[in-house]
């Protein structure tokens, strides 16, 4: 029996967020100033960095954070702080 192929935009769906108004993200924006190749922004599967070249700067939403951690670890000006949503927040995966 073969088993039907999913997306990635189809589990994102099923997805949800119990949104905390504390972020478990930050940035320090200024060492982001320095950082050439900004591997946070291809690196998030969730797409939740954005960089507006324009007026030179780095925007991101904690919010929608699949909690896998990748940009804290790609960062290579440790400009990312990220931790574990606080207890009883964040993302509940196969939701419905």
């Amino acid at each position: 029996m073969l088993s039907k192929s999913f997306s990635v935009q189809d589990k994102l769906a099923r997805v949800h967020f119990i949104i905390d108004k504390e972020p478990h993200i930050t940035v320090d924006k200024a060492k982001c100033l320095e950082c050439e190749s900004k591997p946070c922004l291809p690196a998030c599967p969730a797409e939740n960095y954005n960089y507006n070249e324009e007026a030179r700067e780095l925007t991101y939403n904690h919010e929608g954070c699949l909690e896998c951690g990748t940009c804290r670890f790609i960062c290579p000006m440790d400009a990312i702080t990220w931790s574990y949503p606080r207890g009883g927040f964040g993302v509940a995966y196969k939701w419905g």
